[in-house]
């Protein structure tokens, strides 16, 4: 992607325990806690995203579990 079409995700500012990120013509809120203690307003981040399928697993395994115990026939 040419650099002058990459959108960016800046944090525009800090609300309470919120980060306020632009990325282009949006804006979301981020969980504060979850960036390095340094960010500050302007900084651009760069996300790294993966899926944990492991954890994935155990949480479908559990709600699995969960809906085969509420539907048990007596």
């Amino acid at each position: 992607m040419p650099e002058r079409t990459k959108k960016l995700c800046i944090i525009d500012r800090f609300e309470g325990n919120w980060a306020v990120i632009e990325y282009g013509d949006k804006t979301f809120n981020f969980p504060k806690e979850l960036l390095p203690k340094e960010t500050k307003e302007g900084d651009v981040l760069k996300f790294d995203i993966t899926v944990d399928k492991e954890e994935t697993e155990k949480r479908k395994k559990a709600i699995e579990d969960l809906a085969k115990a509420l539907f048990v026939e007596e």
